[in-house]
């Protein structure tokens, strides 16, 4: 009997190209200026943690590193503080990944956000050390945007992937 949470495709291996393109895109969202709007989620942070979870061999802390250093090009913020954050949610997700991947979409969500606070607190920290002001607990919501918006990003990215279903009823698999 199969279990009811579960799918029973196989999924594809993930094309080099379109983990690529989703990032590109995730940076392309990030660079939208959205002013100090409350709640907006990392798309960037988002994106690399999902791919860290589930291609850790594609992509890592130096795919990280590269996306951290275009995120702060990009937005005019100190040198090096979103590449620490998206170094350090790199490793954090690389870590749990074999681990992650056994629980569903809902419980992986939860399992990313402590990952997502933990980049958005080094990235107000950095911003303290370098004299600007504390922008206030408002700023820590798009963790928690980011959060739940996991099973929706899940399911997108992992589109591409799946098998047409072929039924052959003399192989088990």
């Amino acid at each position: 009997m199969q279990p009811t949470n579960r799918s029973s495709r196989i999924l594809l291996p993930a094309r080099l190209w379109f983990v690529w393109f989703s990032l590109i895109v995730a940076l392309g969202l990030r660079y939208i200026p959205t002013g100090r709007l409350p709640g907006v989620p990392d798309w960037v942070a988002l994106v690399l943690a999902f791919w860290c979870i589930r291609e850790p061999l594609k992509v890592g802390m130096g795919t990280a590193f590269v996306l951290g250093l275009l995120v702060d090009i990009g937005l005019g913020a100190a040198m090096g503080q979103h590449a620490l954050a998206y170094v350090v949610l790199a490793y954090f997700a690389t870590a749990l990944s074999r681990r992650v991947l056994w629980f569903s979409p809902l419980e992986q969500a939860l399992h990313v956000l402590p990952g997502l606070l933990l980049a958005q607190v080094l990235m107000v920290l950095v911003r303290l050390l370098a004299g600007a002001e504390f922008p206030g607990w408002w700023y820590f919501l798009s963790s928690f945007s980011g959060a739940l918006l996991w099973l929706p990003l899940t399911f997108l990215l992992l589109l591409p992937q799946y098998q047409p279903v072929d039924r052959d009823d003399n192989r088990p698999i």
